[in-house]
């Protein structure tokens, strides 16, 4: 079974992969033709989520998900949140977020923060939406060379490495996407 993911990240592509059985292949927005950037022009994950799924849903009549993810700093009242990946600009640049949420955060020590994934679905004429989080503090150094985004100063509650230096096998089961997508497949899973 094809299943179209409405994203043009192929980390993300990668990432679900990964998590699925093998009897589910994972198609992204190039896969199907769509080279179009979808603007997410939500104020929040769930409403950005929406956005995609609905655009691919409408646009090309296909089942599809989406995903939009954060991070949310209790520090920063939630930043950078639904603009994590723009946050130090439209370049979506991982190194230079990283610095931004340094710089906003300097002062506090091991500052909590949240991973959160918003799935929105279009499954057999029904929409869904699932949500997967994981608490944790970021450090003020990068470690470990796994994951993409803010997987280097990451760290899960009860671990003491980042998501970058846990690797796939442990984050693919605790990670924010990792929860959304197991809600998800139980949908699959029942047709």
């Amino acid at each position: 079974m094809k299943i179209i993911f409405a994203t043009h990240n192929q980390n993300k592509v990668t990432e679900i992969s990964q998590l699925i059985p093998k009897k589910y292949k994972i198609l992204s927005l190039n896969d199907i033709g769509c080279v179009k950037e979808i603007e997410e022009t939500g104020s929040t994950l769930e409403e950005n989520a929406k956005i995609k799924a609905d655009y691919v849903r409408y646009k090309y009549g296909l089942d599809c998900f989406s995903d939009d993810s954060g991070l949310e700093v209790d520090a920063l009242k939630g930043a950078p949140g639904v603009f994590s990946a723009r946050y130090a600009g439209n370049q979506k640049n991982n190194d230079a977020n990283i610095k931004k949420i340094w710089k906003k955060l300097r002062g506090q020590s091991n500052p909590k923060a949240t991973f959160r994934s918003i799935f929105h679905i279009h499954f057999n004429n029904k929409t869904f939406s699932f949500q997967g989080k994981v608490d944790g503090n970021l450090i003020f150094e990068k470690r470990g060379l796994n994951g993409f985004g803010y997987d280097p100063i990451f760290i899960p509650n009860g671990y003491n490495q980042t998501f970058a230096e846990l690797g796939d096998v442990i984050k693919n089961k605790i990670s924010h996407r990792a929860l959304a997508t197991v809600q998800f497949l139980k949908l699959l899973e029942r047709g």
